[in-house]
């Protein structure tokens, strides 16, 4: 069937082929934010049947899994990710979205990089772990949403709540995105940029263009806005972490061009780095924007708090991490803290060390979104040498 020219190319353990089966099973739950559509209950019994403790709870209709393993006294860690995916319709598609269809040797499918292809991968792992012979030390978590592409208010975050009432402090959390850039490896996200966006309405004065005297033109004082936003400096920076802000609207919604606006919209975004707080940012623009105090009001939209995690001397997750891609690809990973937001600003603590890792994102969120069977492999490979060294080797 799928696996056929896969099988026949390559020699394959059973737990090869059972990670391609897992992300196809995956695939073809049609779990588009926040609808689980089955794929946390077909994870859960996948979990129990390894022998790790599990509970589901349900928040305005996203679905959350907490699961667990403990060994003997040691590092607490967990897995983290989502199985829910952004919406695809079939145009454009070379296969149906949620078919999990393989054609040169990859996985096609809505999910398959973005991140079904990481739980799958995650599942293999945890599997060749509770098999190994081997003694094992630590807890093994598993936390596991259906709100991550959406606007996350009741994943992660809910679990975090959760976790935090029943007194679990995680000394590290491997998150499951597509991290990787040109191969499976290359790249390690050690942090993200924090986000805040916010809309500002200038508030002037109509009248015609031939009296502008009796007027006051709300887009030439958006305009000096503007210009105040995009001269910011940033003094908090690191050469690691770059902070940007971008207007991203400006309306005036003005239909003639022979009156002077009264009120014109501004919208903007900041992406900061670890060295700003949201708190600090709001300051530092309010502080540029006073002496337009009278002219405007502002709405703040959306903050997300960065996080970023460096090598410890001590216990160091991302040592682990370093040495998991050494191992399997004879080299070592670019640390970044670019891109978007994700989860794992939801779980890091100054206690909880949190890495971001998985495979190629060159197809997220596209027609065609797809992983190869090689990555995939190649990302199961590096998760079960992570799990090795962090309870078996530790």
């Amino acid at each position: 069937m799928f696996l056929e020219a896969f099988e026949k190319k390559s020699k394959t353990t059973d737990i090869q082929k059972e990670v391609v089966e897992h992300l196809q099973t995956l695939i073809r739950f049609e779990s588009v934010t926040p609808n689980q559509a089955g794929a946390i209950d077909w994870l859960t019994d996948k979990l129990v049947d390894l022998g790790l403790s599990c509970e589901q709870f349900t928040i305005n209709g996203v679905t959350n899994l907490i699961a667990c393993i403990k060994f003997k006294d040691g590092p607490c860690v967990a897995f983290s990710g989502h199985i829910d995916v952004v919406p695809a319709t079939s145009s454009g598609w070379l296969s149906p979205p949620f078919e999990g269809r393989v054609r040169n040797d990859a996985i096609y499918g809505r999910g398959a990089a973005d991140m079904k292809g990481g739980v799958a991968a995650m599942l293999s792992a945890t599997k060749k772990l509770i098999n190994s012979k081997s003694a094992k030390v630590g807890t093994l978590y598993w936390l596991i949403t259906s709100d991550e592409e959406g606007e996350a208010e009741f994943g992660s975050q809910e679990i975090v709540n959760k976790l935090a009432k029943q007194g679990v402090v995680l000394d590290g959390c491997i998150v499951g995105e597509p991290s990787s850039v040109a191969q499976v490896g290359d790249t390690v996200k050690n942090g993200r940029r924090g986000a805040l966006s916010a809309r500002i309405l200038v508030t002037g004065k109509a009248g015609h263009v031939a009296y502008s005297q009796n007027t006051l033109n709300a887009a030439h004082i958006a305009a000096k806005i503007v210009n105040s936003l995009s001269d910011q400096i940033w003094l908090l920076d690191v050469a690691s972490s770059k902070t940007t802000l971008q207007v991203t609207g400006i309306n005036i919604n003005n239909v003639v061009d022979n009156l002077v606006p009264s009120h014109c919209e501004i919208t903007f975004n900041v992406r900061y780095s670890h060295g700003y707080s949201s708190a600090a940012v709001k300051t530092q623009l309010m502080n540029t924007l006073n002496k337009f105090a009278e002219h405007f009001t502002i709405e703040w939209e959306r903050p997300c708090e960065p996080y970023y995690t460096s090598h410890n001397t001590g216990w160091s997750l991302l040592t682990h991490i370093e040495q998991a891609i050494y191992k399997n690809t004879s080299s070592y990973p670019l640390l970044s803290t670019n891109g978007g937001t994700s989860d794992g600003r939801f779980f890091a603590s100054p206690h909880t060390q949190v890495i971001e890792c998985g495979v190629r994102n060159n197809t997220i969120h596209q027609a065609n979104e797809h992983v190869s069977i090689s990555d995939l492999l190649k990302i199961e490979a590096i998760y079960t040498t992570l799990l090795e060294q962090i309870f078996i080797n530790n």
